[in-house]
């Protein structure tokens, strides 16, 4: 088979493109890389007609002396014992406005494919290499990622922090206020209230600096009917004796 695909890339950037696999196997239409395989290696369906195959293989892309590349590939179907070998001569032409590449070579298969009709499979093949010449024109190298380096930044002398004011002391504020602890008295009635019931604490007389005050009493009033009592005795013991001494004399 021959075929011919236009595409407006210089041959220089097609020639990068190929020779590196990585970017080789970005510019194959649906392959689906086997991890730990070669760089165009893994699994590839192929629509025909209203039919699809799914092939397993690789493709290996080759230079030579004269400018030109082998294409060379073998594949094994998935869900079957068919196979797909194929051995292509790719050309670049330098073209105005792009590059022309030119496909020309030898296809053999057998299995599921080869009960299609031929005019399937060779649309099939058509649009496959359309789509990889596309495809490797658009495929760019990958940047290289380049360390950070940060940027020194040269040192500027620390400003000069000016001295903060220094506030004059607050004059002395007299204190009116009562103290806050409760006078001694308080405290003690308190302390004599804990463990009493509340009927006890209501009918309690109160102590301390808030006990009643007696009524005072004259000291004059109480001696005298202090010596009233022994007085009285004695001037009845008189009578008592008195009456007696009468009585006999009679």
């Amino acid at each position: 088979m021959e075929h011919e695909v236009f595409v407006p890339v210089t041959v220089e950037r097609l020639r990068e493109a190929l020779g590196d696999p990585v970017r080789v196997a970005r510019a194959v239409p649906g392959l689906q890389q086997d991890a730990g395989a070669d760089p165009v290696a893994g699994r590839l369906k192929v629509r025909v007609g209203s039919h699809s195959i799914t092939y397993r293989g690789a493709v290996r892309v080759t230079g030579r002396d004269d400018g030109s590349y082998a294409v060379e590939g073998d594949a094994t179907e998935t869900r079957g014992t068919g196979s797909v070998t194929l051995a292509l001569t790719l050309r670049l032409r330098d073209t105005e406005g792009g590059t022309t590449l030119t496909f020309d070579g030898t296809a053999t298969a057998d299995g599921r494919v080869t009960e299609l009709p031929q005019d399937a499979v060779g649309s099939a093949v058509v649009r496959l290499l359309n789509r990889f010449a596309e495809a490797l024109g658009e495929a760019e190298e990958e940047p290289e990622e380049k360390p950070e380096q940060s940027e020194e930044k040269p040192e500027t002398p620390a400003a000069v922090e000016a001295p903060e004011p220094v506030e004059p002391p607050a004059p002395p504020v007299e204190d009116f206020t009562e103290p806050a602890g409760p006078p001694a008295e308080a405290a003690h009635a308190r302390r004599t209230m804990i463990g009493r019931s509340a009927e006890e604490v209501d009918h309690a007389p109160p102590r301390g600096r808030y006990a009643p005050v007696p009524a005072p009493q004259t000291v004059a009033s109480g001696a005298a009917l202090r010596w009233a009592a022994p007085a009285a005795a004695v001037v009845l013991a008189s009578a008592i004796v008195v009456t007696r001494v009468l009585r006999k004399r009679r």
